[in-house]
């Protein structure tokens, strides 16, 4: 019988495949001859899931956000909604090995989104899911009594947002200055510096 190629699956091995061809080589170089060669595919046959390298790059953008997307969806909601807080913010910076390679090749992708609109338009729509993230957490830690009712909900997320992306940004610029502890320790200290309260 021949063999059933599973597309979707097909799809997200040659995006894994240019992930680490960007993250070795940079994005300039992940063209679709040697994206194909590091997934083990023909050149030809790449047509059969990607026409263009601007939809190869644009899929394997979107599975950068998504798998982030599923963590955090997957986290427990059945507590305080500070732990819930720490461990959404901890999902956002590169703590482990899978974080950082998704992050680096997301930073890449975001570079090369200032040139390509395809890519612009999804990092627009990632960035402003992000903010609605941020809005999510610290009006629950608001509600729930953990931050001060006279919040300004709005800005504290735009705040939260900024903070998030320099600590994720400095971790992965400069790993030996900003370690995954240091990383932990600074959102710990954000979020307990908001949840401070008069008492």
């Amino acid at each position: 019988m021949p063999k059933i190629v599973d597309h979707v699956q097909q799809k997200i091995k040659v995006a894994e495949a240019a992930w680490r061809v960007i993250r070795r080589s940079g994005i300039e170089n992940a063209s679709v001859r040697n994206v194909a060669q590091e997934a083990g595919v023909s050149p030809g046959s790449m047509r059969h899931y990607f026409s263009t390298q601007a939809e190869l790059f644009s899929f394997s953008m979107s599975l950068v956000s998504e798998r982030v997307r599923k963590r955090i969806s997957s986290l427990s909601f059945d507590r305080p909604a500070s732990a819930v807080a720490r461990d959404v913010l901890r999902e956002l910076v590169p703590l482990n090995e899978e974080s950082r390679s998704e992050m680096e090749v997301w930073l890449a992708f975001v570079s090369k989104s200032l040139s390509e609109p395809s890519l612009r338009d999804h990092a627009d729509r990632v960035h402003a899911e992000l903010r609605e993230a941020m809005l999510l957490v610290v009006r629950g830690l608001v509600e729930y009594d953990f931050a001060p009712k006279e919040l300004d909900i709005e800005e504290e997320a735009e705040r939260m947002q900024v903070f998030v992306d320099g600590v994720a940004l400095h971790g992965l610029l400069y790993p030996a200055q900003m370690p995954s502890a240091k990383m932990e320790k600074l959102l710990d200290g954000y979020l307990d510096s908001l949840c401070k309260k008069e008492r």
